[in-house]
């Protein structure tokens, strides 16, 4: 697919062009490059994103990450930063927005990113996060409060009852 048919699928996904999604565009393309993948029709593939902007729907559709699969997680720092992990060879990368100039209006910005290589917007470092355990299957128990049901790990043990966690009465002895 050329890169203005995989830009323009990644827009309708989003909804409108914006600087936001061109950052998630260029990591993604990046990845791609750096740790010789391809779109992840299951988890061969990881994501871990540093915050849940606009550029995270370039990378579901470019590269198959998502929260359902298991192969998109978020750890939030509100950093433009995304680490990527290839389990098929054990490779990772992590990529971290450089600093844009100052002062530019939204669409100055945008130019801006649709102008750059990859190579430029980003710099390369290390994952600090381990690659992540596949996503598990948990068993599913309904709530005795308010019938509804909710996974394994979700699931609290109080007074003799399974309940979920808005069911369930937090104790905190620091939070009176």
């Amino acid at each position: 697919m050329d890169d203005k048919t995989l830009w323009n699928k990644c827009v309708a996904f989003h909804g409108h062009e914006c600087g936001g999604l061109t950052i998630g565009y260029k990591a993604a393309l990046y990845a791609i490059d750096l740790l010789g993948i391809t779109f992840s029709p299951d988890e061969q593939l990881v994501c871990i994103s540093e915050n849940d902007a606009c550029g995270v729907d370039a990378i579901q559709v470019i590269l198959g990450c998502s929260v359902g699969k298991g192969n998109l997680l978020f750890h939030m720092t509100g950093k433009q930063a995304f680490s990527f992990y290839n389990r098929l060879n054990g490779k990772s990368v992590r990529l971290v927005l450089r600093r844009k100039p100052e002062g530019m209006t939204r669409a100055e910005s945008f130019a801006y990113y649709q102008s750059k290589e990859p190579q430029e917007l980003f710099e390369v470092k290390e994952t600090k996060l381990p690659l992540p355990e596949q996503a598990r299957i948990f068993d599913s128990y309904v709530c005795d409060c308010c019938g509804e049901t909710t996974g394994a790990n979700w699931i609290r043990l109080q007074g003799g009852q399974k309940l979920c966690i808005d069911c369930c009465s937090q104790y905190d002895r620091f939070c009176v």
